[in-house]
Order: structure tokens, then sequence, then C-alpha cells
């Protein structure tokens, strides 16, 4: 049995099968792509990003977390509306030069005082350091912000 388009002009072919039955063409075939699959790529992209960020979290947790110098703040006084005191321990792993940050605070957490301290690398390996801030109002708290050496710029 021959089908006919509604509007059949004679140049027009008969319509023999229903659009729904003609099998579907093979996209792959047409479009020139074989058949590999690319999840061995893939699966080796993600296993080398895997590797490095290993081994920077190894690197970061081990190398990183051991710093040269370690600080910590003992006490502090305010002495007066521009001055005050201030006690802190520097521990060094090795003889090297520390420079150590302390702040002093207001009421409002306004910095009213900056003091830069310099522990010799001749001095103790662990040692309690005074310092005196000059305040430009009365102080509430003094910071110690960290201390840092010359091959590690972050303070710790």
């Amino acid at each position: 049995m021959v089908l006919y388009s509604r509007n059949h002009f004679p140049l027009d072919p008969p319509l023999t099968e229903s659009p729904s039955t003609a099998p579907a063409p093979d996209l792959d075939a047409r479009y020139g792509r074989d058949h590999r699959s690319r999840r061995p790529l893939i699966i080796g992209v993600v296993a080398v990003v895997a590797a490095v960020g290993i081994t920077w979290l190894i690197w970061a947790a081990l190398i990183r977390s051991t710093p040269e110098v370690t600080s910590r703040l003992v006490g502090f006084e305010v002495v007066s509306a521009t001055q005050a005191k201030a006690t802190i321990e520097v521990d060094r792993g090795q003889a090297v030069e520390a420079t150590c940050r302390l702040q002093a605070k207001a009421a409002d957490f306004s910095i009213v005082g900056e003091l830069t301290v310099t522990v010799a690398a001749e001095s103790a390996l662990q040692q309690s350091v005074p310092a005196t801030l000059t305040t430009q109002r009365t102080a509430t708290s003094v910071v110690l912000i960290g201390c840092t050496t010359a091959s590690s710029q972050r303070p710790h």
C-alpha cells in the first residue's frame, strides 16, 4: 500500500512508512565518532589531580605546621593613659632572629598603640620578653599579633 501526503505533488515521492517506524540514524557513525569510551582518560585525570592534592596536603600538614618561632602573651598591664606593659613568651626551635608585633586596643577595639619587638638570634631559644607600648589614649587590652622570622613571614 502506498501512502500519499496531504499536499501531494507529482514530483514528491510517495510515503511508504510512517516516521515513527523509521529506523533511528546512528549519529556516531554519521559524524565520525568511534565507540571508544573516555572513561580511562577521565579516571587518569582525576587520579593525577588527586595525587597532586594529597601531596600538597601532606606538605602543608607536615612541613608548614611546625613554625620556626611560636609566641604567646603571658600578661599585660595598663600603666597609664599613655602606656601599657606586656610580657610575651617567645620559643624558637633554632637560633634565628624573631620579630614580634604587639597592639594596644581601646574599649571600642580601635588600635591605640603598636610595638614591634626584635628578639636577637644570639639570645636564649625560650625566653620571656617584656615590652612597653606607648598609646595615644587609654588602652584596655594588649594583643599579640604574632612573631615572624626571615623565612616565615606569617605570624605564629
